[in-house]
């Protein structure tokens, strides 16, 4: 099959079956970005936020609401979501470009200040995750939890954080790149 690469999207090829091949964000997403390792803590920080408003919606809401998001959530500054007031919490609360969750946007700033104290007391996020993956990427497909997100979303509800339940951590995992999952067909698949 001859590849054709346009504005960094490939074309002609098989793709997760749940990337939606009509929305060139979801494809970006797929091809460049999905199960990709980056441990870069801004980067984990962004993730776990965007993932943790996932809860009972589809990536591909998310995924379309990020660039708001990240206007939102001054390009998901730690520091800054950490000090935001109910002034902020209101404007968050009224933006019809993001997902006005309360729950979602109170817990949002909780785990900012959780994230906070994780770096400050392992150095990193990447330091902290590291304890329960030995720095090893799992591959796998077509399950929506393991025993690794069930351990990293007991500590971190543990640890106060809320929406990081085990399928949610199981898709930021996926996210970040330490779980593999393009399925077998996808021109990204690899064991």
């Amino acid at each position: 099959m001859r590849v054709i690469v346009y504005l960094d999207l490939v074309v002609n090829v098989n793709r997760c079956k749940w990337c939606n091949l009509k929305n060139p964000k979801y494809i970006e997403y797929h091809d460049n970005e999905w199960c990709k390792l980056n441990l870069d803590d801004k980067y984990l920080f962004e993730m776990l936020i965007l993932e943790s408003f996932q809860a009972g919606l589809s990536w591909e809401c998310i995924l379309n609401k990020r660039e708001s998001f990240k206007e939102c959530y001054d390009n998901f500054d730690l520091d800054k979501v950490c000090n935001y007031d109910e002034n902020k919490i209101n404007e968050l609360i009224n933006n019809k470009n993001i997902i006005r969750n309360k729950l979602k946007i109170r817990a949002s700033i909780n785990n900012a200040k959780i994230f906070r104290n994780i770096i400050n007391e392992y150095g990193t996020f990447h330091n902290y995750l590291k304890q329960f993956t030995d720095d090893k990427i799992i591959y796998e497909i077509d399950k929506t939890t393991n025993e690794l997100s069930d351990k990293i979303s007991n500590d971190l509800i543990k640890r106060g954080m809320k929406f990081v339940g085990s399928t949610i951590i199981y898709s930021y995992l996926q996210a970040i790149g330490i779980i593999y999952s393009h399925d077998k067909d996808c021109f990204l698949y690899k064991e």
